[in-house]
């Protein structure tokens, strides 16, 4: 019996709608924390224009991936492992596994602060955040269909969070905070894009997913719309938060916890805007979730096993270590992973990817799900027939 190669077993278990309620949902709510912040630090009333070159770039990333799902049914690892051979892939599949780990030392931290300043009214234990570990924990256990799961149960959870605080917060708004356009100089505008990479290469967690996705005729054209869609829910959000905010948005970190502090209803039937944002925690910790499900997905790959609780123990855990002890050392991590080593991010999200392209594809084109493939099926069965003696 031909044995089944690592990358192939769990295909197909997504299907386009989940791939496109990621790009448009889950996404974007990893932008509403600390991002906003930091990008109207550096570019002032131009935050629009570096947020929106980040957007830019990885929509080319985007559609070189579609690209090359659209050619091949081995996904993007299976491509290097026919090109470059199988040791060449698992070393892939383990540098991948680490930068995902990377990639999450930041955020995590963030995360970390976030549910202590929006969840409790005093100082709790920090070991109250190890409950995101045990959720993190299971699903990391998990093949691809509980993020596909989790893709679905964020559309609604998002949508209305969202078009329920920006229904409280635009009203407090002043756009004229992002005149005059152009305002800021150039060198702070491109400072901001470089230290803001690591919030927008999300691109790469598409890579895991090609795993485990069929490409289907006009899947393309949706994911990109709705990639599209989420960019304009991100910048939505910039221009309401610097209208609010102006010259203080800097100081204003967890944005999406303050914009609609100001709607004058709740100062009569109070704080309802929390269940709003406790909505949109859930969709934060799913895609938290994800980002250490793709490096045990990784990892596992790497050593050829399918065995993931181990793997998910041991980062979890270290990770949970991690943030106790990392907390008190925030500036000096934020300034080595976005200042110093945000060339890793490009590195992993952009250049590789895109040099994927240049991949000689060896395995034929499977017909789509369409008119064309009963045809196809019978002319090759009569083929068979007619050279049977």
């Amino acid at each position: 019996m031909t044995a089944i190669h690592p990358i192939q077993q769990d295909r197909p278990v997504l299907n386009g709608r989940q791939l496109c309620f990621f790009v448009a949902f889950l996404v974007p709510a990893s932008k509403l924390l600390a991002m906003p912040a930091l990008l109207s630090y550096f570019a002032k009333g131009d935050l629009l224009f570096p947020a929106l070159a980040h957007y830019l770039l990885q929509a080319c990333v985007l559609a070189a991936l579609l690209f090359i799902a659209s050619r091949s049914d081995k996904g993007f690892f299976g491509l290097v492992a026919d090109n470059l051979g199988k040791p060449a892939a698992r070393i892939l599949y383990g540098l991948y596994a680490v930068y995902f780990l990377f990639s999450a030392l930041q955020p995590l931290l963030d995360l970390e602060r976030f549910v202590y300043t929006a969840f409790f009214d005093s100082a709790p234990p920090m070991s109250i955040f190890c409950v995101f570990f045990f959720l993190s924990g299971f699903i990391c256990t998990k093949n691809l269909k509980a993020f596909g799961r989790s893709a679905d149960i964020s559309m609604p959870l998002f949508l209305v969070a969202f078009i329920g605080l920006m229904i409280m917060s635009v009203g407090s708004a002043d756009f004229s905070n992002l005149l005059p356009v152009f305002g800021n100089p150039f060198r702070s505008t491109a400072t901001g894009f470089l230290e803001t990479t690591g919030h927008f290469s999300d691109t790469a967690l598409i890579l895991p997913l090609l795993d485990a996705y069929r490409y289907r005729k006009g899947d393309g054209k949706k994911v990109m719309l709705s990639y599209g869609g989420g960019a304009l829910f991100v910048l939505f959000f910039l221009a309401v938060f610097y209208g609010i905010f102006g010259p203080l948005a800097p100081r204003q970190e967890f944005a999406f916890i303050k914009t609609a502090q100001y709607f004058p209803a709740l100062s009569v039937v109070g704080r309802f805007d929390l269940l709003l944002i406790y909505m949109m925690t859930v969709v934060l910790l799913f895609y938290y979730s994800f980002v250490l499900q793709s490096s045990v997905l990784c990892f596992a790959r790497a050593i050829g096993t399918e065995k993931r609780v181990l793997l998910s123990a041991a980062i979890n855990v270290l990770l949970f270590l991690y943030t106790l002890l990392a907390v008190k050392h925030y500036n000096v991590i934020y300034y080595a992973i976005s200042l110093r080593l945000f060339w890793v991010f490009l590195l992993f999200a952009d250049v590789i990817p895109l040099a994927c392209l240049f991949l000689r594809q060896r395995e034929k084109k499977r017909p789509e799900n369409g008119k064309k493939g009963p045809p196809e099926r019978k002319k090759r069965t009569g083929e068979v027939s007619r050279a049977q003696p």
